[in-house]
Formats: structure tokens, C-alpha cells, sequence
């Protein structure tokens, strides 16, 4: 079986190994500059709850810069047969939570170069993603455009963490630059803090796992905003791939959008298709984290409702608590190939679609 991976985290010893990226103003603001814990930290406006025990499987503890892909290529891409990995970063997409968005720039700038210089040349399996600071759409589009056209880019990355609703006009240049050079608008659970909203509407959380229970939200907003400021009539051929928070809320918010479509229509005249198709053509979803109900039957009904077996991508997240494997993914076993991999090659394009012969399942 072809198996795409979407979401796996490629992480450095210290964001030091930015510096020769960066220009020497931004370098002496790393080295130099207040930062959220020692020297090598990532900078970025904190959030208020910490995680008791830190983001990594206590089996991954890379001592050097090196280990990151040894231990990535013996415990994952090589255990599971991964055909393709997307990385995705890490603290990167905290960049969105800095007021100095000058800064913020420089850093995703920064970090983009070092992934295509040091990670992608590692592996042919990898593919990479370019980090965007979505604070300011302008400073954005002109990096989706500088790096859009390398053959082993598939998609643009942003924090799910935002100061507005993505389908605010105010980020539509970033679209405009995505259509024009043909990759996907990604969002990953992250970036709240700073000048960033909560994860949660109504205030911030006090632990990790309620927020972690809550990540949806977020993605809710966006997705609805996608769909109603017409984004999705104005390019129709970008996709939109909602990464790390969970789907099982999917189908409740379209069966409400649809009806309350239905009843104010007038208020988006430009919306020619009901929400839910525009969802299905157009959103893509990540399977981890993959909620776990007692009865597995109640996911897979909650799925056929938001045509899971076309509309959900593999994730691992590796190498993260959470982590899902591919061999425990609780999918139904008719879905497993195109959810495995054919469902992301409509996606990323760039991603042979011949390469899917190459393994026997």
C-alpha cells in the first residue's frame, strides 16, 4: 500500500541552526534578543498552559542535529514503510504569535532555507512545506512565490493560531500566491499566544489536555470563513488541508451551515454551491488526531457523513505523544488505500501518482 504521510514533524537541536540564514540584523536578534527559554530557543509569544511532560514520545531523544533524521528514518519511515513524508515543522509556525512580524518573516524566511538545504537533500521520501507568518499576507505571498516553483515543495503552512478567521480578505493574498503557483493552504494546530487568539473562544485554558480536546475550534472558524467569504468561488481549485485537530465535528457544523445557508443566503449572494459541497470539494482533514470512541462503528457513521473515504488524509504526526500509527488507524478497511495515500496525491500534485504502483499492499 502507497502510503502518504501528512503531517511528520522534522525538529533541530537548537534554532541556532538558523543563523546562517539569517541576515545579520535577524541574526543579532536571535543570538541577542529576549527569548522564551535559553539560548537556541525558538522566539515566539507564549501561551498560557505548559505541557506537563513535554511533545515527544519519551522513545525519541535525539541527542545531536543528526539524530533528528536517524531516529526519524529507523523508527517511522523505515518501520512503517512511509512512501512519502510532508514535514511539517515545528516551531516554526510559532513565528505568527510575534507582534514584529519584520521578524517573523526572517524566521519562517530563514527556516524554509535551512529545511531545503539540510532535510529534503536526507531523504527522497521527504517533501516539504513552506512556512508562512500569516500576519502579514504581503511579506507571505512574496515567499510562497520566491520558493512555489521547487520541485519538492507541495504545500503552504500556517498556524491555526490567527488574529482573524482565514477567510478574512485580508489574507487573500496568500491565496492569490498559492493559486498562482499551484500548491494547497495548510493549517497545523499551533501558534496561540502573542498576537494570536486562544485556542478556546472563551478564554484560556488552565491544562494542556482540555486544550488539546478543544484544538477543534479554531478550525471550525476557518473552515466556515473559508467557505462563506468565497474563497472557495474565487479559487477553486485551492484545496484546503486542516491538519491536527480532529474531524469527528465535521458533519454537525455543515449539516448547521447548510440550513442556515439555506435560510440567509442573501447575506453571500456569491456562494453559488451549499456549504457542505464547497467542504467536500474543497477541505481536506487530517486523520490525527483520530477521536476514539468506545464503539468504532459510531466513527466510521460520523465519517460516511463527511465522505470520509475522499475527504480524510493520513497523519502520523510523528514524533509526538499522539502519534498515530499506520497500522493502528481505526478507518473503515474499504477506505484504507485512498485515505493511506490516493487521497493525498489529488492534493499535492507535485507527488507522482505513477510512484502509487511501485508497492504491492
Amino acid at each position: 500500500m502507497f502510503i502518504i504521510d501528512t503531517d511528520v514533524h522534522n525538529y533541530w537541536s537548537s534554532a541556532e541552526v538558523l543563523l546562517p540564514y539569517l541576515e545579520p540584523y535577524w541574526r543579532d536578534f536571535l543570538i541577542r534578543g529576549e527569548k522564551p527559554g535559553p539560548a537556541g530557543s525558538f522566539p515566539h509569544g507564549h501561551r498560557p498552559w505548559l505541557h506537563p511532560e513535554g511533545f515527544s514520545r519519551h522513545d525519541i531523544r535525539p541527542q545531536t542535529a543528526e539524530d533528528n533524521y536517524l531516529i526519524m528514518k529507523e523508527k517511522h519511515l523505515d518501520h512503517y514503510n512511509i512512501d512519502v513524508a510532508i514535514l511539517t515543522a515545528d516551531e516554526p509556525l510559532e513565528a505568527s504569535t510575534l507582534a514584529n512580524y519584520h521578524y517573523a518573516n526572517a524566521l519562517v524566511k530563514a527556516y524554509n532555507d535551512y529545511m531545503i538545504d539540510w532535510w529534503l537533500p536526507k531523504d527522497s521520501r521527504f517533501k516539504g512545506s513552506i512556512i508562512i507568518s500569516p500576519t502579514d499576507p504581503h511579506g507571505a505571498a512574496a515567499e510562497i512565490r520566491r520558493l512555489g516553483g521547487h520541485k519538492d515543495i507541495v504545500q503552504v503552512l500556517a498556524s491555526h493560531g490567527s488574529q482573524r478567521p482565514y477567510g478574512d480578505p485580508f489574507y487573500h493574498p496568500i491565496f492569490e500566491a498559492c493559486a498562482e503557483v499551484g500548491l494547497p493552504f495548510a493549517i497545523h494546530f499551533g501558534g496561540q499566544g502573542g498576537v494570536n487568539h486562544n485556542a478556546v473562544a472563551s478564554g484560556p485554558t488552565t491544562y494542556y489536555w482540555e486544550t488539546h480536546a478543544l484544538l477543534s475550534q479554531p478550525a471550525m472558524t476557518h473552515v466556515v470563513s473559508m467557505i462563506s467569504n468565497g474563497v472557495f468561488e474565487k479559487y477553486p481549485d485551492l484545496y484546503f488541508v486542516v491538519i491536527e485537530c480532529g474531524v469527528s465535528w465535521v458533519p454537525s457544523l455543515m449539516w448547521r451551515l447548510d440550513a442556515n445557508f439555506k435560510a440567509l443566503r442573501k447575506e453571500t449572494p456569491w456562494l453559488k454551491m451549499l456549504p457542505s459541497e464547497y467542504c467536500r470539494r474543497n477541505v481536506r482533514f487530517s486523520t490525527q488526531p483520530l477521536e476514539q470512541p468506545q464503539n468504532v462503528k459510531h466513527l466510521w457513521e460520523t465519517l460516511e457523513h463527511m465522505d470520509g473515504q475522499n475527504t480524510l488524509l493520513f497523519a502520523s504526526d510523528y514524533p509526538h505523544w499522539d502519534f498515530d500509527a499506520p497500522t493502528n488507524l481505526h478507518i473503515p478497511p474499504a477506505w484504507r488505500e485512498k485515505v493511506m495515500g490516493l487521497n493525498a496525491l489529488e492534493v499535492y500534485k507535485r507527488i507522482e501518482a505513477p510512484l502509487a504502483s511501485a508497492r504491492v499492499a
